[in-house]
């Protein structure tokens, strides 16, 4: 079975959190992406939001996880993208629900908000959850307009 393609992106608050997500990912055998930054020089989360959504709808991955401070502005970032269905989570109900119901392509969290070990629980639920379709594949298509 050919693994996933995840693509990482954050901004300077959430670098730690998410090389630890990469490195999680990639001993389960996922194929990552982490497209920075590098640096804790601050930096604008609209952008590295935009550039995961990108990676996502151009199809060079098949879904992206992105953090920032709270997970809130990284995800309104990516979901100007058109095809982006991103969702912030917090609890492992919400990271299974967005997938299943919603088609999301996209976890966002926030690091100043989770901890590592919830973070990578997040991460899992949502990668082990697959969308649902039926009466759900009305609903995400509505989302799209």
């Amino acid at each position: 079975m050919t693994q996933k393609r995840i693509v990482l992106s954050s901004d300077h608050a959430a670098i730690d959190l998410r090389q630890a997500i990469a490195n999680h990912l990639t001993q389960q055998g996922y194929n990552v992406t982490d497209i920075g930054p590098v640096t804790t020089e601050s930096t604008h989360y609209p952008l590295h939001g935009k550039a995961a959504a990108e990676h996502v709808v151009s199809g060079q991955s098949d879904l992206g996880i992105i953090l920032c401070g709270t997970g809130q502005g990284i995800m309104m970032a990516a979901n100007k993208v058109p095809g982006i269905r991103c969702g912030v989570c917090m609890d492992t109900f919400s990271a299974k629900m967005i997938r299943a119901h919603n088609n999301a392509n996209m976890l966002s969290i926030g690091a100043r908000i989770v901890g590592e070990s919830l973070a990578l629980e997040l991460v899992d639920a949502f990668l082990a959850t697959e969308f649902e379709g039926g009466r759900h594949a009305t609903r995400a298509d509505m989302i799209e307009g």
